[in-house]
């Protein structure tokens, strides 16, 4: 057995949203609890949903100057550019101060110039995307990090094969923990809805329309729907209406039970969601975002139900007739969501975190755990 040293040191850069920083805690707790890693910095920026959730967490950041460039007027476009020197050299000075032995990007603005940083620093770098479309920033990442995490198979040769893995997309070890506690009562059929902690209106108002083509089966329904804060007293007055057994949240906190005691999952094809999702083996209809960078929901969702683990319906295709058609099928059909949640499961890896930190710690020359 190997003397514990505690000495290395890591950087994870990135974040902006959820779908990077949440996989970004999860990768940081599993390399905390490696007995070589001595301490584990975060870099991103005030602006990105990083510097709340973080600090909340105990763990410390440093924040760099930087904006995204794409999908920007020709002046916006250019300020953003003239930031990108400037956060280099911040990005730099944090390196310098920290001495890290690994720079590991999550995508978002802040991974671009601590990555870019890292390498011509001579640093060990690594990147991790979490969609099957890769961001624009892990786009030019890809060409000289050390090591290449993904999240979905490269079917389309994005990056240089030698340099990839397949890991899946790292979910919280307590989100996992406490879905294993969660167990389904009773004969009803049980539905959670959910468009990402703000809601989505075209959800929540497609979800309500479709109980009106479901009114035979209502009784046998238990809905549990996370609107947002904006639509829960419209959406909590139209199934009381309807006279249907809903619970309305603006938010919910204890996602993880959630899901445990659900059948059936509708909701956008975030990142975070897709990896909750197969490591927690449901079936679920998914409704992918049609704004989204490139269309990479859409392309999340396909790889679901292309491996029959999902159904997927298009926006521009959504309505209440529509989706009530679906929930009614796989309503009457227990062994075809049985069939989908097997799919699922396969798609999903308990272990992406520890996969990830295992592959960063070969990078170091440091093999196995203790």
């Amino acid at each position: 057995m190997r003397t514990q040293k505690k000495s290395i040191r890591v950087i994870i850069a990135g974040g902006g949203t959820g779908g990077h920083v949440f996989p970004a805690v999860a990768i940081a707790g599993e390399f905390l609890e490696r007995p070589d890693v001595r301490d584990v910095l975060f870099i991103g920026t005030e602006k990105g949903l990083e510097a709340g959730i973080l600090r909340d967490m105990g763990f410390t950041l440093r924040t760099i100057n930087v904006e995204g460039v794409k999908g920007k007027g020709a002046v916006k476009m250019i300020v953003s550019l003239l930031k990108i020197p400037w956060s280099i050299a911040q990005s730099v000075s944090i390196i310098r101060n920290f001495h890290p032995d690994i720079v590991l990007g999550v995508g978002g603005y802040a991974s671009g110039p601590a990555v870019i940083a890292a390498h011509f620093m001579g640093i060990k770098t690594a990147i991790a995307e979490q969609n099957a479309l890769p961001g624009f920033t892990n786009k030019i990442l890809g060409r000289f990090a050390d090591k290449i995490f993904l999240s979905f198979p490269d079917r389309e040769g994005r990056f240089v094969d030698t340099r990839t893995v397949v890991t899946g997309n790292p979910v919280r070890k307590e989100f996992v923990k406490r879905i294993k506690k969660s167990r389904r009562t009773g004969d009803k059929f049980s539905i959670l809805i959910f468009g990402g902690s703000q809601g989505a209106r075209a959800i929540n108002r497609v979800v309500v329309e479709s109980i009106g083509y479901l009114a035979d089966i209502k009784d046998r329904l238990v809905i549990t729907h996370q609107t947002g804060d904006k639509d829960m007293n419209e959406v909590s007055a139209a199934y009381s209406d309807r006279g249907v057994n809903a619970e309305v949240y603006p938010f919910i906190t204890d996602m993880s039970s959630a899901y445990g005691s659900a059948d059936l999952l509708i909701c956008r094809a975030g990142a975070t969601s897709i990896a909750e999702i197969t490591v927690s083996g449901k079936a679920s209809v998914l409704i992918p975002y049609p704004f989204a960078v490139g269309g990479h929901q859409e392309l999340n969702a396909r790889v679901l139900a292309d491996a029959g683990a999902a159904e997927m319906i298009l926006e521009s295709e959504l309505d209440g007739k529509t989706l009530a058609g679906v929930i009614r099928r796989l309503f009457n059909s227990p062994e075809t969501t049985v069939k989908m949640e097997k799919e699922s499961k396969k798609l999903g890896n308990v272990k992406a975190a520890e996969h990830i930190v295992d592959e960063c710690m070969t990078i170091l020359g440091i093999s196995g755990k203790i």
